[in-house]
């Protein structure tokens, strides 16, 4: 778990920096089709979530996690009782959530940032996710948009980006 704080140091990110490829390998996602159950109420739209059993406010950043949390368990085949979604993390001081993470052996495997169609996955989103990844420790960090997806394996102070998901 210490050894991704590096990452963080000027140094190290620069070197990242550096060894990331000029064009970034986007992962070609196509979404399954899945019956959602979306109610209104008091003129807001709630998107049922399977995985919390609970009703949530459908935002444009609920539909991209929904359809990504699809993706993983019919397409790739993560097993739906590995999967947490939007638990508290301790980041220091701060508490935050996870969009999404995926356990294997009774670890973190991965960790998913799910944004808005309209976000651009930037070196901000990507700072994002690796600072939730200090206090979990997941060899995998993937950024979503829904249109657009990065993955990566974190190594030491080293990320290298991948041209897939990692099979479960």
């Amino acid at each position: 778990m210490h050894h991704l704080v590096n990452i963080f140091e000027k140094d190290n990110w620069l070197k990242y920096k550096k060894t990331t490829p000029q064009a970034s390998v986007m992962i070609k996602i196509t979404y399954p089709l899945y019956d959602y159950r979306i109610r209104e109420e008091a003129g807001k739209e709630w998107i049922f979530d399977p995985f919390r059993k609970q009703w949530t406010r459908l935002t444009p950043e609920e539909w991209v996690r929904q359809n990504f949390l699809q993706y993983l368990v019919q397409q790739e085949k993560y097993p739906a009782s590995l999967i947490a979604v939007e638990k508290e993390i301790q980041l220091g001081e701060l508490k935050k959530r996870f969009d999404i993470l995926v356990y294997k052996n009774d670890k973190p495997w991965m960790v998913i940032e799910c944004k808005e169609m309209q976000t651009v996955l930037d070196e901000g989103v990507l700072r994002q996710v690796l600072h939730y990844n200090i206090s979990l420790g997941a060899p995998f960090v993937v950024v979503t948009n829904g249109q657009f997806t990065n993955a990566f394996l974190v190594q030491d102070v080293k990320l290298t980006e991948l041209s897939n998901l990692p099979s479960y």
